[in-house]
């Protein structure tokens, strides 16, 4: 689908979260030995995750806790920091509680990103409103989220908070809504935050900055720090945050896994294990 920008060439091993042993570290890592149990986010550009042995940098590498299981751990980097920053960097959410009360709407929320996003906003002072299927309504709302729509209804389909609220900031975790959809529910200062941001996302956030208009779509890019990940990680030890697996495969059933990842219905996590 990206040929020829990604992958840089073939054969190419996806994949971008690991969880494992280290076997071997270069002669310039200081924090991590051989034998330490990680968390780490290989390379996107170069892959390489669905395999018995991975590298990546020590910036995006944390020690994973005996309290939490690989399994929990591999799906916290990309989706994990993705909500994280979206919130608190984007949508400038306090996770501490404190701060003026913030309307949040979270698009397909029970997906991997949506999923924790629901869960680290009510950490912090928020009233969340979240969009899914039918199925996962009330799996969404024992997450946390105050008000869970189905989005394949009509009244779904328009994005209104059911409690009349207007959105501060939207978590856009799914494809295909347009601006037009959000733009009369958002709040004066309104923001989308787009995770998975498309030209028409960054047309939108250019023509906004152009007409100084103070609804905003604002495009997020990834930019994965361990020490972020480190504060998931003790968020999920002391029981405030934890993963959703939908599914676990063996590495030897990892086209599957990537079958079911890419249908787009799983509830959580998908997760590969040797």
């Amino acid at each position: 689908m990206l040929w020829p920008l990604l992958p840089r060439r073939f054969p190419h091993i996806p994949g971008t979260d690991v969880a494992g042993e280290v076997v071997q570290v270069g002669p310039g890592v200081k924090k991590f030995k051989a034998g330490d149990k990680v968390v780490a986010m290989v390379n996107p550009l170069n892959g390489g995750g669905l395999a018995e042995l991975a590298v990546t940098k020590e910036s995006l590498t944390a020690t994973r806790p005996p309290e939490v299981s690989a399994a929990t751990a591999v799906g916290l980097p990309v989706a994990g920091l993705t909500a994280h920053q979206a919130l608190i960097q984007s949508a400038g959410i306090k996770l501490d509680g404190s701060g003026e009360e913030a309307n949040i709407l979270i698009t397909a929320a029970s997906g991997g990103v949506g999923l924790y996003a629901v869960q680290l906003a009510k950490l912090g002072n928020t009233h969340v409103t979240a969009t899914c299927g039918a199925r996962n309504l009330e799996f969404v709302k024992s997450l946390g989220a105050d008000e869970v729509i189905d989005y394949k209804t009509p009244e779904g389909a328009t994005l209104k908070s059911p409690s009349g609220r207007k959105y501060d900031a939207v978590i856009h975790c799914a494809t295909g809504i347009p601006w037009s959809t959000f733009e009369p529910n958002l709040s004066a200062n309104g923001k989308v935050i787009d995770i998975t941001p498309g030209l028409s996302a960054v047309a939108n956030f250019a023509l906004g900055k152009l007409t100084f208009s103070k609804k905003q779509l604002v495009p997020l890019l990834l930019s994965p720090k361990a020490q972020n990940l480190d504060y998931l990680l003790k968020l999920v030890g002391e029981g405030k945050l934890k993963t959703i697996i939908d599914s676990k495969y063996p590495l030897t059933k990892a086209e599957d896994a990537w079958a079911k990842s890419i249908d787009g219905h799983a509830t959580g996590k998908i997760i590969v294990e040797p």
